[in-house]
């Protein structure tokens, strides 16, 4: 982790405006074509919502912008983002997950199922660990949709948000809405772009 010197940034005047605004945040929902990520996640017996999940953290963690924190009135770069994930459990609740993020698809997938069997344990919400080097995202499987809004809390944050909606089918090829809300103050739409394209490539292979 390093600490970004404000007074010498480039985004200092950005980070200053958007930080005096009520509602920083902007968000943006992007359609995705899923059909390469579930048809492996198909053919190597590996659950669909793992493997997007994990596309989705190494295109996040390829922009520095998305590992910008606003912590103790500093900001600070995180070396590694993890996934704070929502996770069911048979009754219908949920709690929080902290999935320790890994370049190894197996070895992020265990660390999802050690969190699931966690949840599944506890009536908790939070997850023991509950550190700012993460995004929130929680998926929506029942829902194909193309507009979200996150809950906020009235207090400055800068963790981002992201939802994963139901994939739909449109003609031959899979389709999965993403929404990604985020603190202007450290993100624009030039990184979410760059987020997009890197997470969309990570699909395709």
């Amino acid at each position: 982790m390093k600490i970004i010197d404000i007074e010498n940034w480039n985004r200092k005047a950005h980070y200053n405006h958007f930080c005096g605004l009520k509602d920083p945040y902007f968000a943006l929902t992007i359609p995705f074509n899923v059909t390469k990520a579930y048809q492996f996640s198909k053919d190597n017996n590996v659950s669909f919502f793992a493997k997007y999940l994990h596309d989705c953290m190494k295109a996040i963690n390829a922009v520095d912008n998305l590992k910008y924190r606003i912590e103790n009135n500093n900001v600070v770069q995180y070396d590694v983002i993890n996934a704070s994930a929502t996770l069911m459990r048979s009754d219908n609740t949920y709690g929080f997950s902290f999935i320790d993020f890994a370049e190894d698809l197996q070895t992020f997938i265990k660390n999802i199922e050690s969190e699931k069997q966690r949840i599944q344990q506890s009536n908790d919400l939070y997850p023991p660990k509950n550190t700012l080097d993460c995004i929130h995202c929680s998926a929506l499987p029942w829902v194909h949709y193309s507009g979200h809004k996150e809950p906020v809390s009235g207090m400055l944050e800068s963790v981002p948000k992201l939802s994963f909606s139901k994939a739909v089918k449109n003609q031959s090829e899979l389709i999965m809405n993403v929404s990604i809300n985020v603190n202007h103050a450290l993100v624009d739409g030039y990184h979410v772009g760059l987020f997009s394209e890197k997470f969309q490539q990570n699909l395709n292979k």
